[in-house]
């Protein structure tokens, strides 16, 4: 088995997904008592918040890449980043730290492939949806991304993922308004839904559409399991 690092923190909620996703995916695939080899390198969120919304991406990027470094010297042949947001450096971070850099986007475009979809919607932090990071992965695979139209709905994701999901708070209006927002997105041609962030999941559930749900935490986390056991 291959070892993975994990950057987490970012946020801790999402981290504990993803080593119990990945944990179940080894265990599923080997049986018996069989689980990840990995090492996990968690941040004070906070901190990267500060970061990213004073566009300051190049310290971001230097507290990744110590984080990176750690877990090279710790004997990690991979690095999962356990977040969306954070893949708009992940290019970067992967030329830097000489080890692949499992990305999301990349995954979550080859599931939509294999569904034959065309066009989808995509939910998560506004540098998520507004910047090209992710769309560009999927456009790679013939496939377009939408996101909200209206400012204010991008907003209100963009807070509560911090406020609210970030810290494991699951409110019924917040839930449904993250509905009527998916629901204008299927109305406006979308064959799917992205949960482009590793809280969506929270609260939006694959019976609560019309459509396909992407999950991508738990799709980024058999990504790595299928590294693992490559």
């Amino acid at each position: 088995m291959r070892v993975i690092g994990l950057i987490g923190g970012i946020s801790w909620v999402s981290t504990a997904d993803y080593y119990r996703l990945i944990n179940h995916g080894i265990n599923e695939k080997m049986g018996g008592l069989n689980f990840s080899e990995c090492l996990i390198y968690s941040f004070n969120y906070a901190d990267i918040k500060k970061n990213n919304e004073n566009n300051d991406w190049d310290s971001t990027f230097n507290m990744l890449l110590k984080g990176c470094q750690f877990l090279k010297q710790g004997g990690a042949t991979a690095i999962v980043l356990c977040a969306n947001t954070m893949h708009f450096i992940a290019d970067r971070l992967e030329t830097a730290i000489n080890l692949p850099v499992i990305h999301i986007a990349t995954a979550t475009a080859a599931e939509i492939k294999k569904q034959g979809l065309k066009k989808v919607g995509l939910l998560g932090t506004k540098f998520t949806m507004e910047l090209d990071f992710f769309k560009d992965k999927l456009l790679a695979q013939g496939i377009e991304a939408i996101i909200p139209d209206n400012e204010d709905d991008k907003d209100f994701i963009h807070t509560t993922i911090f406020e609210e999901l970030g810290k494991g708070l699951v409110i019924p209006e917040t839930k449904k308004r993250y509905l009527e927002i998916a629901a204008q997105l299927i109305k406006d041609g979308a064959e799917g839904i992205i949960l482009g962030c590793t809280e969506i999941p929270l609260v939006i559930l694959p019976e609560d559409v019309t459509v396909p749900v992407f999950d991508t935490a738990l799709i980024h986390s058999k990504a790595a399991v299928e590294f693992q056991l490559s």
